[in-house]
């Protein structure tokens, strides 16, 4: 799965067809109609509170992918920056790596696309946690 790029009107609708809901509840359940709801599958993003909405219908976190986006893509912060910046906002200690994102690293290093370093580095993933991957990884092939 790519994460960089992200079209959420994709995602919709490829869950729509695999969980089998029927457009006419889906239009229930939104409040809209067909072709409002055509026009979401095509949309490369919608609001927050529309993602909500379909994330509850669908039973699925579609939140989670741009959580993966930001794991992946975005730029390293200053460790001195983030204890001294003081927010009201919730603070979250860990990063969630769901399995997709797992199976994609240990992917790339076992393919050979990338080392060990580059993923930490690149990734910003903690060395102990790769590692750790990577031994269940190999109990599981045992």
């Amino acid at each position: 799965m790519n994460f960089k790029t992200i079209h959420i009107g994709n995602f919709i609708e490829k869950r729509v067809a695999e969980s089998g809901i029927d457009l006419s509840r889906i239009c229930n359940f939104m409040k809209c109609t067909e072709e409002e709801i055509q026009s979401t599958y095509a949309s490369k993003e919608i609001s927050t509170e529309r993602l909500l909405k379909w994330s509850k219908l669908l039973d699925y976190d579609f939140f989670r992918i741009y959580t993966q986006h930001l794991i992946l893509y975005s730029p390293p912060l200053h460790i001195k920056e983030e204890i001294q910046t003081k927010t009201q906002l919730p603070v979250f200690r860990k990063n969630i790596y769901t399995r997709e994102i797992i199976d994609f690293i240990l992917e790339l290093i076992n393919n050979g696309i990338k080392t060990k370093a580059e993923i930490i580095q690149e990734y910003r993933i903690p060395k102990t946690t790769l590692y750790k991957w990577i031994s269940k990884k190999d109990k599981k092939t045992l």
